[in-house]
């Protein structure tokens, strides 16, 4: 099959002819119809932050654990394992492959795909699986939010981003999204209450308090983030800056050792987690075919363009999501 390959780090992805995936007893192979970008993807292009080289997480140590990227997939099953009953060959799913998106074929274990959201296309639901995941996780799991709660999301226009905000809408919190300028009026539309523009006001200064804080720009220090909450408020992390060493790695831990002492709780996120059950993929369903929350979508680039895709998301210029077209059938 065709895929886009990495062969070493910091080399760039080279279209290739590899061995077509063989499905294991309890997964599922899926004919790729659209994938997406994310952070992630360039991060493991590099190997950076070189700490996380030691922690794990598919980064080896000296060369990448494995070749295809891509962390979003939706497709129609190509074939399926002995043991798997909920899918047969043609059913239209959406999931995060064992091996990347960014190929022909991708293999998916079978508890971690569902069927794919009826209003969406494939280059839609291509965007939801690992952001959306993420902003669900955030949200419910380690935020533990609230109907009536007050929610602030820093970063609220990247990807994590615009889902998270849409998400806290639905489980019935007032939002508040902390973006740049050009993205005030589309972080409004998806349903924020109050937008705030990162370079006219700082959020950890304005006198508000909010019960929960999703952290995904991590732009501000702990300490400045808990001005922001109340006292029994919950600061959740989800990201922050990034350096060829240390960041994001360095900013979470500094915000979590500065923590011990604080009356408000700090969390990570372990994004690993984010779609690991069909039950997330099915709750982030749900809500999509009731039109409580749609994607934002950036742009979409062909298969062939996919290291064009990688530079943009890396540029930091994307709002919402960068999608990517599935090879031609």
């Amino acid at each position: 099959m065709k895929a886009f390959v990495l062969r070493s780090y910091g080399s760039p992805l080279r279209m290739a002819e590899i061995d077509k995936p063989v499905p294991g007893d309890d997964e599922v192979l899926v004919r790729v119809r659209a994938t997406s970008v994310q952070p992630y993807d360039w991060h493991f292009m590099r190997g950076q932050p070189y700490i996380a080289r030691l922690m794990g997480g598919g980064l080896g140590l000296r060369e990448p654990a494995f070749a295809v990227l891509g962390a979003d997939v939706a497709g129609h099953v190509e074939a399926v394992g002995r043991n798997v009953t909920e899918f047969r060959p043609g059913d239209e799913v959406f999931a995060m492959p064992k091996q990347g998106g960014f190929a022909e074929y991708a293999l998916v274990a079978a508890a971690e795909a569902a069927p794919k959201p009826k209003n969406l296309t494939f280059e839609q639901a291509a965007a939801v699986p690992l952001a959306a995941g993420t902003a669900l996780l955030a949200l419910r799991d380690q935020g533990r939010v609230q109907p009536g709660q007050r929610v602030l999301v820093n970063g609220a226009s990247g990807g994590v981003g615009t889902f998270a905000v849409q998400l806290a809408k639905a489980f019935g919190a007032e939002v508040t999204g902390v973006c740049g300028a050009r993205n005030v009026d589309l972080v409004r539309s998806i349903g924020a209450d109050e937008v705030i523009d990162y370079a006219k006001e700082d959020f950890t200064r304005t006198g508000r308090r909010h019960d929960l804080l999703i952290d995904i720009a991590g732009s501000r220090s702990g300490t400045a983030c808990r001005r922001a909450l109340t006292r029994s408020g919950t600061h959740v992390l989800v990201g922050g800056p990034s350096s060829r060493w240390l960041q994001p790695a360095g900013h979470v831990f500094a915000t979590l050792a500065a923590s011990v002492f604080a009356a408000q709780r700090t969390v990570l996120t372990d994004v690993v987690r984010c779609t690991t059950t069909r039950r997330n993929l099915m709750t982030l369903t749900e809500l999509i075919e009731d039109g409580r929350v749609t994607p934002v979508i950036d742009r979409t680039y062909p298969f062939e363009e996919i290291p064009a895709a990688i530079a943009y998301q890396e540029a930091g210029h994307a709002t919402g999501k960068v999608v990517i077209e599935g090879p031609p059938q």
